[in-house]
């Protein structure tokens, strides 16, 4: 049985053969090798990326947003008078109780007084006396002087006799000035209004034991002009230079709540007091109707006047730790920088600022947690491009 036997392969191909493999299996190496580099680069990169963090910025907001500021207020009569007596002894009666509308002069009650009465009978006594006394001084003066010519008497006693005379009429004068300071405490016994107002306040009865003077015990009575009222307001220091003499204020009283009162800011008292940080002023308020009730609480909403217009931040901005209360800066390098603020009014969801930032800072809004000064970020958003220029585009921004 024949075989077909096949023609040997040349060396030549196979060395051929090999070098194509060759060339093959490195094409394949390198491809691999390009391939897991550039894999690396990326994830490098993306990593790099994913390390800087990325924050919305607004700018600070120079709207006024509020031009007023509402504070409690307290109102008091423009004029009130607590009674006190001038006289001691008992309550003998009253004739006004507390809402009774008096006038100036009126008698409202009569103090018994018997031992003050009783010394006004023994000091008209004793000047009735000593008036006498002056008067037989006199006369016995003026009989002496008709002896001295006869030299019957001597001018030693004529001037004893003269200052005899000066001394009685001294006597005189005294009792007579005590009669009338006893008759003006008299005139005490009966309590009268210094002007018109109404009864705000009666803390006495008939029988009651009164004692002389304002600092054994209450007032006997209160009397207050109700026709005005004050308004006192302590307003915190910061809002205090805003705050002008002159300024009309509106009112809202609990008991009447569709209705407003208007009044007008008269005084400071110009000091800031240590304890609460404010300073108190003063407003008047007309009340010719007597509707309003001095004491009673009111919302004073007062106006604010300033030189420049306050910025505004949102409420997230705020970063409060040991370095104090700051906000985070995005500079021109897009690296963060923080910077100490000072609040004038916490308004919700806005910050009033009154010092740290100018209107040309980028806020960042909310910033991330461990976030430190001259830590690079990475802006989103439309003021990623820089300040708006238009009133429109800023509200783009707060967008």
């Amino acid at each position: 049985m024949s075989t077909e036997q096949r023609p040997p392969v040349s060396r030549r191909k196979l060395g051929l053969f090999g070098v194509v493999a060759l060339i093959g299996a490195g094409l394949i190496v390198a491809t691999g090798i390009r391939a897991r580099e550039e894999s690396g680069s990326k994830l490098r990169e993306w990593t790099d990326n994913q390390a800087v963090p990325s924050v919305a910025v607004a700018f600070p907001n120079a709207r006024a947003l509020n031009p007023t500021i509402d504070l409690p207020g307290r109102l008091e009569a423009y004029s009130r008078a607590p009674i006190f007596a001038r006289v001691s002894g008992y309550l003998k009666s009253w004739s006004a109780d507390i809402g009774a509308k008096v006038k100036a002069g009126q008698v409202i009650a009569e103090i018994e007084a018997p031992d003050l009465d009783q010394q006004l009978l023994q000091a008209r006594a004793d000047l009735v006396s000593q008036q006498s006394s002056a008067r037989l001084s006199e006369a016995t003066l003026n009989r002496r002087k008709t002896l001295l010519a006869s030299n019957f008497v001597s001018m030693q006693e004529i001037d004893e006799r003269t200052a005899d005379l000066a001394n009685k009429k001294a006597a005189v004068n005294s009792g007579t000035a005590n009669v009338e300071r006893l008759e003006a405490l008299a005139g005490y016994k009966k309590i009268t209004v210094p002007f018109d107002g109404v009864v705000t306040a009666r803390e006495t009865d008939v029988g009651a034991l009164i004692n002389a003077g304002g600092g054994s015990g209450p007032a006997m009575f209160v009397v207050s002009d109700i026709t005005k009222l004050r308004v006192y307001v302590n307003v915190p220091q910061s809002y205090v230079p805003a705050v002008r003499i002159g300024a009309k204020a509106v009112l809202t009283m609990p008991e009447y709540p569709n209705r407003t009162f208007a009044a007008t800011v008269e005084a400071s008292s110009q000091s800031v007091d240590v304890s609460s940080g404010t300073t108190r002023m003063q407003l008047a308020l007309d009340n010719a109707g007597g509707e309003l009730m001095p004491g009673a609480y009111a919302n004073v909403r007062l106006p604010l006047e300033r030189d420049a217009v306050p910025l505004h931040i949102p409420s997230s901005a705020l970063i409060f730790n040991k370095d104090g209360l700051r906000v985070a800066t995005v500079g021109p390098d897009d690296k963060v920088l923080f910077k100490t603020v000072t609040i004038a009014r916490d308004l919700g969801k806005e910050i009033e600022l009154a010092s740290g930032v100018t209107p040309d800072d980028r806020i960042i809004t909310a910033p991330p947690d461990g976030i430190a000064d001259g830590d690079p970020v990475r802006v989103v958003g439309a003021a990623a491009k820089g300040k708006p220029t238009t009133a429109s585009e800023k509200q783009d921004v707060k967008g």
